[in-house]
């Protein structure tokens, strides 16, 4: 899920400490950083490296995982960390996407401009790199309880907003040039700034306003 420019206001407001021209957007649902923290803990891939996320909140991709020893299950270990990298950077990209959108309209099917746009817009691609074989029927009952967890009426204030109760933090992260924060459904703290205008943080850690205050103020 995107929520794009969700706590702007339109004009003045008396006594709103939401700066009238402040937008941020609040991504919890790339497909590229869920594709890989699901697929690492599904096939108990246990990869090494420096820097890398931790386990998801959701104990139940783990408690099913399966356990290979094969030549492409090496190659997904192998390959795992430099993934997360890549897809950390993509998320964290500002991209106008109404813009981008309107580019695609405009490209030719199956030409080379369109392909280019995809690419800009999407990023890379699991499947793109190893195919379908990693995704199994287990990730399709995962991806559907996120997708029903998330369409559940929220029952909490504007106020309640994890923004709206850390604004403090939140307006000099914005003014140091913050403009979007990637969640990603994992344990603990896990705060990285990634590029000049992006944070990345954990589910947990946005729920929670002391460390979620914390966090933003790594963007300084």
């Amino acid at each position: 899920m995107i929520e794009v420019g969700a706590m702007r206001s339109s004009g003045p407001m008396p006594g709103n400490p939401w700066p009238q021209d402040m937008v941020l957007t609040v991504e919890d649902g790339s497909n590229l950083l869920l594709d890989l923290l699901w697929i690492r803990e599904a096939w108990s891939l246990r990869p090494t490296g420096v820097d890398l996320p931790p386990l998801l909140s959701d104990g139940s991709v783990s408690a099913h995982a399966r356990t290979e020893s094969s030549d492409r299950v090496a190659r997904w270990r192998e390959a795992w960390p430099s993934m997360w990298r890549d897809g950390v950077r993509h998320a964290g990209e500002l991209r106008d996407e109404a813009a981008l959108f309107g580019r695609l309209q405009d490209s030719a099917d199956g030409s080379p401009a369109r392909a280019e746009l995809l690419a800009e817009s999407r990023g890379f691609s699991w499947r793109g790199e190893f195919g379908d074989e990693a995704f199994t029927d287990d990730y399709d009952r995962w991806q559907q309880a996120r997708f029903e967890a998330a369409a559940r009426p929220n029952s909490r204030s504007l106020d309640e907003e994890p923004e709206r109760v850390s604004l403090a933090a939140v307006i000099p992260a914005w003014r140091a040039g913050l403009g979007k924060i990637v969640i990603i459904p994992c344990t603990g703290s896990y705060t990285r700034m990634i590029g000049r205008h992006a944070l990345l943080a954990t589910g947990e850690t946005r729920e929670d306003p002391r460390r979620y205050s914390e966090a933003l103020g790594q963007f300084r």
